[in-house]
């Protein structure tokens, strides 16, 4: 089944998000290799693709796993949990519906 991965970033966690970056993309790349990626992506705190300083407000993962406890136990191993960018993870079923 899908699930909806919403990762919500604190503070003034730009750099910890960046220094934890290229862990966290090599598990979603995983993911994909997998086929079982729907998509992914980072949310801009500010209304621009690239927000500079302003950073983001978290991400946004859809993925396919076994179960929920699946999801979350991925979830919970983000590189983005252990380097203290993220403040909360919320993880909840999720249906494609279109396209």
């Amino acid at each position: 089944m899908w699930y909806a991965v919403e990762g919500h970033d604190g503070q003034d966690v730009l750099a910890k998000r960046l220094a934890a970056r290229a862990d966290h993309l090599a598990r979603l790349h995983a993911l994909r290799d997998e086929g079982r990626l729907l998509l992914a992506g980072p949310c801009p705190a500010i209304d621009a693709e690239n927000p500079g300083p302003a950073g983001f407000s978290g991400s946004i993962v859809i993925a396919e796993f076994a179960s929920l406890e699946d999801a979350r136990a991925w979830a919970d191993a983000d590189p983005y949990c252990a380097a203290g960018v993220y403040v909360r993870v919320d993880v909840r079923p999720f249906l494609k519906v279109l396209p």
